[in-house]
């Protein structure tokens, strides 16, 4: 399965909301939840229980929470930078926060947009459908590995 959404998110609550609203705006045909950094890493880059993905293409975008377990969200972003196969993947962190410190951090190590999730229901859900629609129809990105013709 093409995966269009890697969502990096351990609370399983965000998770459903977000994976319900995406899949209600039709704006993604394949979603992945993983749980945690370790799990993300993995994920990207074809390792552990995702070795089988070795040769697909990678998600067209990664919705990352910063608070996760065993991986942190920002040492996930620095290692998908740092990585030439996973450096163009636009990715939007998610996140409860609004630390000034980690939006900082965030586009230190290269995020494309720092979304801080709304506490009330209905916002969520409508921040989460506004974000697919922006980054997987609207938005241009480059094509796996950023080749030029």
């Amino acid at each position: 399965m093409t995966v269009d959404i890697l969502l990096v998110e351990d609370n399983p609550s965000d998770a459903e909301l977000t994976l319900r609203t995406l899949k209600k705006c039709h704006v993604a045909n394949g979603i992945e939840w993983v749980k945690d950094g370790a799990a993300a890493l993995d994920f990207l880059f074809a390792r552990g229980d995702y070795a089988a993905r070795a040769g697909e293409p990678p998600p067209r975008l990664v919705l990352l929470d910063l608070r996760l377990p065993k991986v942190d969200g920002i040492e996930v972003l620095q290692q998908m930078r740092d990585d030439e196969r996973t450096r163009l993947i636009p990715v939007v962190v998610l996140t409860s926060s609004k630390e000034e410190r980690d939006i900082v951090a965030a586009y230190r190590h290269g995020v494309n947009s720092f979304v801080s999730k709304p506490v009330a229901f209905d916002e969520f859900a409508r921040t989460v459908a506004d974000l697919g629609l922006y980054w997987l129809l609207i938005n241009k990105a480059p094509t796996a590995g950023g080749e030029q013709p």
